[in-house]
């Protein structure tokens, strides 16, 4: 492959920026259709990446959350010399930037973040007022300064295959038998503030069940004891498989379900990239910042005098009222046209 058509990006840490930054490679690809486009980020992030057709190869960052690895990234840098005319950066941390640097790539595109002068020669001031959506910051450092946002705006679009899908529903025992399936996801790394109470998971999975549905919980091993409380609330239709998938196999079961209930987090943005219905509920966070980028997501948000104030815990009160105010009737509500169509 010619160098000077090809672009390394250096991908965010975290789902649901990784999802959130598909809009970036598919303006590249229109702007110029023969680069070849590679993404340097986290191992974790390889399902997702390798569910966007616009990324040539995706490669593996092997190293942990927050760490320096100073001599392993001048390592994978010196590997990666000759190979790219350009290098877009998106996190916005110093060490972020070092491997395109040590890769000696010509063009080094990033916000100016860290104080990042001199690993990057092509630096960006970030007007956040301009750009408020976090795929809109990442689409604008694939433009040129100045240049204006492309309308319509892409949106995230994962593809997934049929045949991976029905080897995954096998692998977990999810009969095909006419049921339909309603995923609910009930965590968020951010924090409690981000959660709907599990209260109302368990309120809400009861009411789908005795709709017809069956309720599948995903999300990390951490949202394990939350699943396995949802599930027995709701009983024999209500399967917990938090922390027991791995995320390719989370996405295909997301492409599967006919709706998704969520929380701010990875995998609604997950959802929304599969085109799937979203109901996504937003506490101390921004819809304006991070929303679902599909027409199929509803969101719902109390929009209280305090939000978003971005905070893990909620500084006024034990429950968040953003989210404890969120009924699971206000739920229901939304998902009824979806559960009774």
């Amino acid at each position: 492959m010619n160098p000077s058509a090809a672009i390394l990006v250096i991908g965010p840490s975290w789902v649901g920026d990784m999802v959130m930054a598909q809009p970036l490679f598919k303006i590249i690809k229109a702007k110029n259709p023969d680069a070849a486009i590679d993404c340097l980020a986290p191992s974790w992030s390889q399902p997702l990446v390798e569910r966007m057709p616009e990324i040539r190869q995706g490669i593996d960052l092997p190293l942990q959350h927050g760490q320096l690895g100073l001599s392993q990234r001048r390592h994978l840098g010196q590997t990666l010399k000759g190979r790219y005319r350009q290098a877009i950066v998106l996190p916005n941390s110093f060490k972020s930037a070092l491997i395109p640097l040590f890769a000696r790539i010509p063009r080094r595109t990033g916000f100016i973040g860290e104080v990042r002068f001199g690993l990057l020669n092509d630096p960006r001031w970030l007007d956040k007022k301009k750009h408020p959506q976090t795929a809109q910051r990442f689409v604008a450092l694939g433009l040129e300064k100045n240049e204006p946002l492309p309308n319509p705006f892409p949106a995230p679009h994962l593809t997934h295959r049929p045949e991976r899908v029905c080897a995954t529903l096998r692998g977990w025992g999810i009969p095909l038998d006419g049921r339909p399936n309603i995923a609910f996801c009930p965590g968020a790394e951010f924090g409690p503030a981000k959660r709907w109470p599990m209260h109302h998971f368990q309120t809400l999975a009861t009411l789908c069940v005795r709709e017809g549905w069956r309720v599948l919980v995903l999300g990390s091993a951490k949202e394990q004891p939350l699943g396995e409380a949802i599930a027995q609330a709701a009983g024999e239709y209500a399967i917990n498989l938090a922390g027991s998938t791995s995320l390719g196999e989370a996405v295909d079961l997301l492409s599967f379900v006919q709706a998704v209930v969520t929380n701010d987090s990875g995998l609604m943005h997950v959802a929304a990239a599969l085109d799937r219905p979203v109901i996504a509920l937003f506490g101390s966070s921004d819809p304006h910042h991070t929303p679902p980028l599909s027409p199929r997501a509803h969101i719902i948000t109390r929009n209280l005098p305090c939000a978003p104030c971005f905070k893990r815990h909620c500084p006024l009160h034990p429950r968040a009222p953003c989210l404890e105010e969120i009924t699971p009737s206000m739920v229901l509500h939304s998902l009824n046209p979806i559960l009774n169509p």
